[in-house]
């Protein structure tokens, strides 16, 4: 599992300072992104490579309205790695635990000029599972 944390900014937020519901989906993108680059990938060479990831399925469970300048915490996990996509549960959570929103998300690998779906690369592969 990898925990990325978050702060809420304003721009995060609606009119009342509660995170607009798009902008979880941003939070979850963004620790996503963040795991690639500590396990030392970098997408502007997966780019160059030919390779991208794409959302494919994005569900979510709103439980508790996160806030305006709130510190939180993205949770993700792979839960399910197969030869072209992943399937990640993210969880948006507090210091103290409390769950804010929950999903899972498809992503895709494809190779990005034709947008058809291609194996992952070995390295990250073995990277999301375990280093096996």
């Amino acid at each position: 599992m990898f925990r990325w944390p978050i702060f809420v900014y304003y721009e995060d937020t609606d009119a009342g300072g509660v995170v607009y519901h798009s902008n979880y989906l941003n939070f979850f993108e963004r620790a996503r992104s963040q795991w690639l680059k500590h396990m030392g990938v970098k997408q502007t060479q997966l780019l160059n490579d030919d390779i991208a990831f794409v959302v494919k399925k994005a569900e979510l469970d709103f439980k508790v309205a996160a806030r305006f300048e709130q510190d939180l915490f993205v949770e993700t996990e792979v839960i399910q790695l197969k030869r072209a996509s992943l399937l990640f549960r993210q969880r948006l959570v507090d210091d103290d635990g409390l769950l804010y929103c929950e999903g899972q998300v498809l992503v895709a690998c494809v190779a990005l000029s034709q947008m058809k779906p291609r194996a992952i690369p070995q390295n990250i592969v073995q990277e999301f599972d375990g280093g096996s």
